[in-house]
């Protein structure tokens, strides 16, 4: 939220929030001066840069892609935007550390789903090179 600076946020209904006393909600971020600033510097270059449907657009791109891998443990491919899971038929342990390896930082959630959250400043070559990787794998 604060582009990388530290920045706590809460949301609650109005009902929810109106049972809230003092030190229920709090957060060691929240409301600091600089963090704020930080935050709203973040989203005027989110805003700028459109990186909401850039990211759309470069989710469907790496979806695309990692589709044409046609690997044969590969189960599903699904996500919005650059938030994109490859759901394997296989353990994808050994995948992350051979990507890593190779220089490409990956998470594996549910034992079999490699789970690809890249910045929202990626660039196409960047995930070029991402695709490449598991690829070679």
């Amino acid at each position: 939220m604060g582009g990388g600076f530290p920045m706590g946020a809460m949301l609650a209904q109005e009902d929810v929030a109106a049972n809230f006393g003092r030190g229920d909600h709090a957060s060691t971020f929240g409301g600091n001066a600089l963090s704020c600033a930080a935050a709203l510097a973040s989203i005027e270059v989110i805003k700028k840069e459109k990186l909401v449907a850039r990211s759309g657009e470069l989710g469907i791109y790496l979806m695309k892609k990692l589709k044409a891998l046609d690997k044969d443990y590969v189960k599903e491919i699904r996500g919005k935007g650059l938030m994109v899971g490859m759901d394997l038929s296989i353990k994808c342990e050994d995948i992350v550390s051979r990507s890593r390896e190779l220089g490409v930082l990956l998470n594996c959630t549910s034992e079999s789903v490699l789970r690809f959250v890249p910045p929202l400043t990626i660039t196409r070559e960047q995930l070029d090179a991402v695709v490449g990787v598991i690829d070679e794998i």
